[in-house]
């Protein structure tokens, strides 16, 4: 009796760690807000919406690298080439509409609007 008991827990045991396990590889952590994905050769949001003085962060999650570059001549800001896990930052001060790409991959491209 106890023999069935102990393998009914341990196959519960593996059901469970292998859901949970799933879910952590599944799910990605949603961005925080100024957080830009980079991933599946897209920023992700493409388009976002910030109060001025924030800190926006591009963290490239794909396999590539990629760079984040400003269009906007007022505010040019340029990343390194971005490996895998790497991040870049830059502070909005001033309110108006910066749009971005990546220069490795041209059709990647974003819009910050600043309020």
């Amino acid at each position: 009796m106890q023999s069935v008991l102990t393998r009914r827990m341990l196959a519960f045991a593996v059901a469970a760690g292998l859901l949970f396990g799933a879910s952590h590889v599944i799910a990605q952590p949603a961005a925080a807000p100024g957080q830009i994905t980079i991933d599946n050769f897209a920023f992700e949001p493409a388009n976002l919406t910030i109060k001025a003085g924030t800190t926006v962060e591009w963290l490239n999650r794909d396999e590539e690298p990629h760079t984040v570059v400003g269009v906007d001549p007022a505010l040019p800001f340029k990343s390194p080439a971005l490996d895998t896990g790497d991040k870049y930052s830059q502070r909005f001060d001033k309110p108006g509409t910066y749009k971005y790409f990546c220069s490795i991959h041209s059709h990647m491209v974003g819009t910050i609007v600043v309020q």
